[in-house]
């Protein structure tokens, strides 16, 4: 479950946590619609593709602390985003979840 923990909302029910590199390369492309949680090793800047994707998803932008630096709504197919804030982890979930968990910058996350 990804719950946003300052609004007491659940942004999702179920999450895939990705932590190799095929399945970071691999994301969202060619699947069904799903939770994933990106961890990374330390904050970078994580550019996204939506390359192979065929419906639109939200990203959110988590600092090492799981707070959210950016978010990203309605992503759409075959597009590209270079986030201005570093991440250590990136949230990706349908397009509406963010809307719906109420969820804004400096929120606290927990999955």
């Amino acid at each position: 479950m990804i719950r946003n923990i300052t609004k007491n909302t659940i942004i999702s029910g179920e999450k895939t946590i990705i932590k190799g590199i095929f399945g970071k390369a691999r994301g969202l492309m060619l699947s069904k619609r799903k939770s994933l949680v990106f961890s990374f090793e330390n904050e970078r800047i994580v550019p996204l593709h939506m390359l192979f994707v065929f419906f639109p998803i939200d990203v959110i932008f988590l600092d090492k602390n799981k707070k959210v630096a950016e978010i990203k709504e309605s992503f759409r197919p075959f597009t590209f985003y270079n986030p201005k804030k570093k991440a250590m982890y990136v949230i990706e979930v349908p397009a509406g979840f963010v809307k719906r968990s109420k969820t804004n910058v400096g929120d606290k996350i927990g999955f």
